[in-house]
């Protein structure tokens, strides 16, 4: 599942018309065609073929023949998030469903529409003896913005999905250069230059790709303390000045004028360079950590997954996917029931041994390949991608100025200036 089709509101996608979502609501299933409490409704992500969808499946069987609460389902898919709008705005909103969190905020929550789940927080999990907040860490919720009531508990999450730098840990080469993780960024440059200098490129890099190269600039502002989603609210620009921001940028640039991303990389589109670094062509290729089930069937069987986080990076970022409840839902109760109950470890084991993901209970062994990857997870608090920083900010601000620094096109000082003046002028055009 690449990071691009993953239904996150930081990526735009097209607005269909409200009357023809509406015409098409009927074959999702919100009515509850007067249903009592011993039934609800369920549209999700997945369709039913998919791992993920073939788990929760398998999990709504047991739930009914241990409650007797029949669950009606609709595999919609990833245009989910696009139709629980209008499908609130009817009366026809689902009992339950299923988004990454950035979706249901965009599409649910952040207009007032989700009902807090804090009560599935306190709720046991069966057979447990221990509330849902005791398996499911508080950092995953404490990440997320709230809501206009104040609430960040609109999602309960089931699957965490984060980025970093993967690697193959059986390659000669980089464990030559690599013996240990560098502890900063001029050990990962010296990393770099030990690879090129036995010919293999550091990075590898679909250079059209502003989000995901864009990840290393992320990152390294991390390690400098610096916040983007302040950064990116800061009006009058002048959070661009601070030292930790140039340097951030520097240390990109250094990787650009060092030779270490795959040559040609400036011209490419995915998956060519993906296909490349699964070949030994890159040594490290920035991902999230879904790229191990999505080049599986390319890399030969002495492959073995590796990642780690750029040096000095204070918090891994994450994604959270889980259910969300709307306001308007005519039986919550049951769908909280079957919140909890998919909170058991027996339940949700499903999602790493059958969709090769990382979850959130940490008691459950990440997939093959995902243990550095879950260990990055392991700290006492993650952030959002960006943190958080949505809208049209980076399309209007730092896309264009990011590409370009990463292709080489300009220099690190140059594209903290025209960032900070694009700001300037973007939230003027504000109001």
């Amino acid at each position: 599942m690449r990071r691009s089709t993953l239904p996150t509101v930081t990526r735009t996608v097209g607005a269909l018309t409200v009357a023809a979502l509406v015409l098409g609501l009927s074959a999702c299933g919100g009515d509850s065609d007067g249903d009592d409490a011993k039934t609800f409704t369920y549209w999700s992500m997945w369709r039913a073929e998919e791992p993920q969808g073939q788990v929760l499946k398998a999990s709504i069987a047991e739930f009914t023949k241990a409650t007797g609460i029949k669950v009606k389902v609709d595999w919609v898919g990833r245009d989910v998030s696009k139709k629980i709008g209008p499908a609130i705005a009817a009366n026809k909103a689902p009992d339950l469903w299923d988004q990454a969190n950035d979706a249901i905020f965009g599409a649910v929550a952040s207009a007032g529409q989700a009902r807090d789940l804090s009560s599935v927080l306190s709720a046991q999990v069966p057979g447990e003896n221990v509330p849902v907040s005791q398996v499911i860490p508080a950092k995953y919720f404490d990440m997320l913005p709230k809501d206009p009531g104040g609430s960040n508990h609109y999602v309960v999450p089931y699957e965490v999905a984060t980025t970093g730098l993967f690697y193959n840990a059986a390659d000669a080469d980089v464990t030559a250069a690599m013996p240990s993780a560098p502890a900063d960024w001029a050990g990962f440059l010296k990393v770099c230059d030990a690879l090129k200098a036995k010919g293999k490129p550091c990075i590898g890099s679909d250079g059209e790709d502003d989000w995901m190269n864009g990840l290393y600039l992320d990152y390294l502002l991390n390690a400098g303390g610096i916040d983007v989603s302040k950064l990116a609210a800061d009006k009058s620009g002048a959070m661009w000045d601070d030292p930790a921001v140039l340097k951030a940028a520097q240390q990109v640039e250094q990787l650009v004028k060092g030779g270490h991303i795959i040559p040609g990389y400036d011209a490419t589109k995915y998956p060519a360079q993906e296909t490349n670094w699964a070949a030994g062509k890159s040594a490290f290729y920035m991902n999230g950590n879904w790229i191990t089930a999505e080049v599986a069937k390319q890399v030969p069987p002495t492959w073995k997954f590796g990642s780690m986080l750029p040096p000095g990076v204070k918090s891994a970022d994450a994604t959270v996917f889980g259910f969300s409840i709307p306001k308007k839902a005519k039986h919550p109760e049951p769908a909280e029931k079957f919140i909890a109950f998919f909170m058991q470890k027996k339940q949700m084991a499903g999602m790493a041994t059958t969709a090769l993901n990382l979850t959130p209970r940490e008691d459950i062994p990440a997939p093959a390949g995902l243990e550095a990857a879950q260990k990055s997870l392991s700290g006492s608090s993650v952030r959002l991608p960006y943190d958080g920083v949505a809208g049209d900010w980076s399309p209007k601000v730092l896309k264009q100025n990011f590409l370009d620094l990463w292709h080489g096109k300009t220099t690190a000082a140059q594209f903290v200036a025209k960032c900070k003046a694009d700001q300037v002028s973007y939230w003027k055009s504000q109001g």
